[in-house]
């Protein structure tokens, strides 16, 4: 059975779990990373040579990492019809965004998950978490005129494209206490994806 090392509490884990739900595809989640560790030893390592998580090993021996790599190669290998787009402008807006997620998203939001959920109010540096929290509210402003347009990122259905985003949209909305400037059209959305079984069940878990 396909194998996906990580811990479920892990954003980028729960991408790859949230994937599988919704194309119902089984497999063998085996614990890695920090408070599991062994995502540095030598049999992971040779695995991935990143040593971060998650890595995916299907039965046939073959190896992939990188959280967004492995989204679109299932959703291109086992997806229904329509969840990677078949149409090329349509696969490219969605890639386009899945790239954002990592590349911007992901950078304006770590320090203040960091801040707030990993360190100790006397580890904490407020300004960074300040600037973090102004910065993610700039880029989710920027998906929220995107989907004022759109249902789903890619159109009127739900594709792979919205599983990145959305694993950030949640934490973002799971923070007690942060004035949020008003994005209607990525609340609607969030709304929408919390209708979905395999999104309450792999992504609103908490924050860990």
């Amino acid at each position: 059975m396909m194998k996906i090392y990580g811990r479920r509490s892990s954003s980028n884990v729960q991408k790859v779990l949230w994937c599988c739900a919704e194309i119902g595809l089984a497999h063998d989640r085996i614990d890695m990373g920090r408070e599991f560790g062994g995502n540095k030893e030598p049999t992971y390592l040779a695995m991935n040579p990143n040593g971060v998580i998650p890595t995916l090993v299907e039965d046939d021996g073959f190896v992939l990492w990188e959280s967004n790599s492995i989204l679109r190669y299932l959703a291109k290998k086992y997806g229904p019809p329509g969840f990677y787009p078949a149409d090329a402008r349509q696969a490219a807006i969605g890639e386009q965004w899945m790239d954002w997620q990592l590349n911007s998203l992901n950078t304006a939001f770590s320090p203040m998950f960091y801040g707030l959920v990993r360190q100790t109010p006397e580890q904490r540096d407020p300004a960074a978490i300040a600037k973090s929290i102004a910065d993610t509210q700039h880029h989710l402003a920027m998906i929220d005129r995107h989907l004022q347009g759109s249902r789903f990122v890619t159109g009127d259905t739900f594709t792979v494209a919205d599983i990145p985003i959305g694993i950030y949209v949640y934490r973002w909305y799971a923070f007690d206490g942060l004035e949020r400037a008003s994005l209607p059209a990525l609340a609607r959305w969030y709304a929408d994806l919390q209708q979905r079984a395999a999104y309450r069940d792999h992504v609103m878990v908490g924050l860990k």
